[in-house]
């Protein structure tokens, strides 16, 4: 990525947002790992006696239908499914292990995998806040708000799933408002919230075709969006985010498989127990979409963390929620699949709290190489809130993640050796030509950090990060420019949404 940095927006020179221009993030650490390769071999065939001897329930008889097909044992009465291990590690074989994503806009085409990271901002929240309103039900104002800010923010490479839900819309048909949103008012790569069903991944796959303005093959030998289902841990498949599955490993684009396992709630209270079965879960679901289409790009998810066991609330953005991250890397690994996570946070409001679990999620992102990292600006609240602020907060770690990635350079001219000997013992380096031929970006700039001393922070009011936050959200929405669309897209994919609004009973 380059260091150098410029203005994205007229209003910079009043908030003082500055911001490296869009670029992929490439890792090129080792990764942390953990476990040995011994041990990651224990929870892989800890997982295939899983579902070979209890195996999981599938809802969708579509999907047992397949499954049944590439050699499971099914028992419909019960809608169980077991899994020969020998037919699970066959069906592992030829899948994808990177892939590109098209954007509208060639320039944010990605490649997903390997040693490549993509920051999305959030999906899925029902409310939404910011220091002004307050903790809110999200609206379609709120969401198309949040889908500017989010092609706006360079560090975020796809526009995660529209922030928050707008509960003002109704909600067989919200998810068209969302996706429009998503293809009109930036130009990045984006992934739908709603894959709950093979009608809306249906949906979500005509309109991103009318957005690239390709056919069924085309999308299929040039993806255009990500996709997500999670399985209902434990050990549950339902019909709807099976069915969307399939959907989109027919369609041939990419779809992770995420269990959500809370240990001590939905899993056991172990982490290792836990692992064991986001693992088997996994792989059913990776199963399931090569038994829909083989060779499909259907990847690995990771979303276990641990509950609070003196309330059952969810917990994030802990050691154990690190620790699973890391791990679950290892596995994709082993499996050679790209892996995706989350920067997470239990936080209710953008304080501390939500700084430090953020921190905690995001280094173990970065260090356990996850290559798809969800809900990385703005998620609050456990995930039940999208704040505007919070987005902010996330741009600025990433960045600074972004940044620390970045090789050094270690070139002739960078050592310095002329200024050292021109400015000799007990000088100073600020008037010299080394020094001034690389002031304006020789180092970070942040986003939101003050680093004034306190007298000049007295003075210009006392503002905290998060009063910062408010005014730069703020100032990118009033400087807002709507990325070039061709209008006969435009107005193509507003009448698919209103011919299937016609159509979808509300």
């Amino acid at each position: 990525m380059s260091r150098r940095l410029r203005p994205t927006s007229r209003g910079s020179r009043e908030t003082g947002f500055v911001q490296p221009p869009f670029a992929a993030v490439k890792n090129p650490m080792a990764p942390l790992e953990p476990i040995s390769s011994d041990q990651v071999e224990v929870i892989h065939h800890a997982s295939l006696n899983i579902l070979r001897d209890v195996g999981i329930k599938v809802d969708s008889k579509i999907a047992r239908k397949l499954l049944h097909e590439a050699g499971a044992d099914i028992d419909d009465d019960t809608a169980r499914v077991r899994f020969d291990p020998g037919m699970v590690e066959d069906m592992l074989i030829g899948i994808p292990s990177e892939f590109t994503i098209h954007a509208r806009n060639p320039d944010k085409t990605l490649t997903v995998g390997k040693n490549a990271m993509i920051f999305a901002t959030v999906c899925g929240p029902s409310f939404v806040s910011d220091i002004d309103q307050g903790r809110r039900q999200g609206t379609r104002e709120d969401m198309r708000n949040f889908v500017k800010l989010a092609g706006m923010l360079n560090i975020f490479h796809h526009e995660g799933g529209s922030g928050c839900e707008p509960m003002d819309l109704p909600p067989e048909t919200r998810h068209l408002d969302m996706m429009l949103a998503q293809t009109t008012l930036t130009d990045k790569g984006w992934q739908p919230c709603w894959l709950n069903s093979a009608e809306r991944a249906r949906d979500c796959i005509e309109m991103a075709k009318i957005a690239l303005q390709t056919d069924d093959e085309g999308l299929r030998n040039k993806p255009g969006i990500i996709g997500g289902i999670n399985t209902n841990s434990p050990l549950l498949l339902d019909d709807s985010q099976a069915e969307g599955l399939i959907e989109f490993a027919r369609a041939g684009q990419p779809i992770h498989v995420t269990p959500f396992t809370l240990a001590g709630a939905m899993s056991p209270v172990t982490i290792g127990g836990s692992l064991v079965q986001q693992n088997a879960e996994a792989l059913a679901g990776i199963v399931l979409g090569q038994a829909a289409a083989i060779g499909a790009p259907v990847f690995y998810g990771h979303f276990t963390s641990n509950v609070d066991m003196r309330t059952g609330s969810p917990a994030f953005g802990t050691p154990e929620y690190a620790k699973s991250v890391l791990v679950s890397a290892q596995m994709a690994r082993r499996y050679g699949l790209p892996i995706r996570s989350s920067n997470t946070t239990a936080s209710a409001v953008v304080d501390a709290q939500a700084t430090y679990e953020s921190d905690m999620s995001i280094n173990a992102c970065i260090n356990g190489h996850v290559n798809v990292m969800m809900h990385a600006g703005g998620w609050l609240e456990g995930g039940l809130t999208c704040s505007f602020e919070k987005l902010i907060l996330d741009a600025e770690l990433l960045q600074m993640q972004a940044a620390f990635l970045e090789p050094l350079d270690l070139s002739e001219n960078t050592l310095g050796l002329d200024a050292i000997a021109e400015v000799g013992p007990a000088g100073h380096f600020f008037g010299t030509s080394h020094t001034l031929e690389r002031y304006e970006d020789a180092f970070y700039r942040p986003i939101l950090s003050d680093w004034r001393n306190f007298e000049s922070w007295h003075e210009d009011g006392e503002k905290t990060a998060t009063q910062r936050a408010n005014a730069i959200w703020k100032q990118l929405l009033r400087d807002y420019e709507k990325p070039p669309i061709d209008p006969a897209i435009e107005d193509e994919l507003e009448a698919y949404v209103a011919k299937r609004k016609t159509e979808i009973p509300c």
